[in-house]
């Protein structure tokens, strides 16, 4: 069996997708299989996929088109046979040194199973990209979770490499969530195990118009980071991270009823409701309740009109 198993999602995209696997080809570190799940990709990828099965290392699982990456990615691992696992998006590249560096930085720690390296951002040709919402790598090792739940760290999928048992005892990416699904299985492992580093941008992590995540509005997001709190409660037994998650999880939920008070009242009231039932015992949560019960009582018209003004 081969010590790390590549995950790597794709749909369409050929051509990110074609230097995406060349950077897998490209690795110093040989030991491995490729795993791509393909959500329903035209003929043109699926020619291209084709080609690439005459190699032994190399499985194509062809997959009716969800554009859901939890449901694409857990296909995957559950055909994956190596030690590790390592997950690669079919946008974004590795370094040469990448697996090599990490798989021998695991191999020698006893209190790691998963890891992850810096990273750099890149633009649809490759070039050097700054975005204005960059965050510059922090290098935390060890228990991270804290300084996760606290935006503290980033951690980009591309980069990651974890214990194929332990991502499978965790059941893997929550499929309920299309997006912050990443961020949701992070937190889960970080519950169970320290994380190592390899401080170098050993990835390349490609921002774009056309990326995923960049298609979400915000309450994508919101609703995404507000079910993964409420489910992280169940791994957490500290005290005074459960008292940070429950302050982050009322933050949300008004955060997300607020949103929702533009567009979708009826989920405002809803978000808000459950809301209360969760957070009532934090004393900021009734000024951010009322606050949002406010906008609910203003016409529609009228909020997205001082909406409009305030933008």
């Amino acid at each position: 069996m081969p010590a790390v198993s590549i995950i790597l999602p794709t749909f369409n995209r050929l051509e990110l997708l074609r230097p995406a696997i060349d950077s897998v080809l490209a690795q110093t570190f040989n030991d491995w299989d490729l795993i791509i799940a393909d959500d329903g990709s035209g003929e043109e990828t699926q020619a291209y996929l084709g080609a690439l099965e005459s190699s032994r290392r190399i499985k194509v699982l062809r997959l009716p088109h969800t554009g859901n990456p939890s449901a694409v990615r857990n296909a995957a691992l559950r055909e994956a046979k190596g030690d590790y696992i390592a997950f690669l998006d079919s946008d974004d590249l590795w370094r040469p040194a990448k697996l090599e560096r990490q798989i021998a930085s695991l191999r020698r720690s006893e209190r790691c199973r998963w890891s992850y390296t810096g990273y750099d951002l890149i633009d649809d040709t490759g070039g050097s990209c700054a975005t204005p919402d960059a965050w510059a790598i922090v290098p935390y090792r060890g228990a991270i979770l804290e300084p996760l739940l606290a935006h503290r760290v980033q951690i980009w999928t591309p980069s990651v490499v974890v214990e194929r048992r332990l991502v499978e005892q965790l059941g893997g990416f929550d499929e309920r969530l299309v997006v912050f699904e990443d961020i949701e299985l992070w937190w889960r492992l970080a519950c169970y195990s320290e994380i190592d580093l390899i401080d170098e941008p050993l990835t390349l992590v490609r921002r774009s118009a056309r990326h995923f995540n960049a298609m979400d509005t915000g309450v994508g997001m919101l609703a995404g980071r507000h079910t993964a709190l409420q489910k992280l409660k169940r791994h957490v037994t500290d005290p005074r991270l459960l008292a940070l998650i429950e302050r982050q999880a009322a933050q949300t939920a008004l955060s997300l009823a607020a949103r929702y008070a533009y567009s979708e009242r009826r989920a405002a009231a809803s978000t808000l409701m459950r809301g209360c039932r969760q957070s009532w015992r934090h004393p900021h949560w009734w000024a951010g309740f009322f606050r949002v019960s406010l906008k609910l009582a203003i016409p529609r018209g009228l909020l997205s009109l001082h909406r409009h003004r305030r933008d």
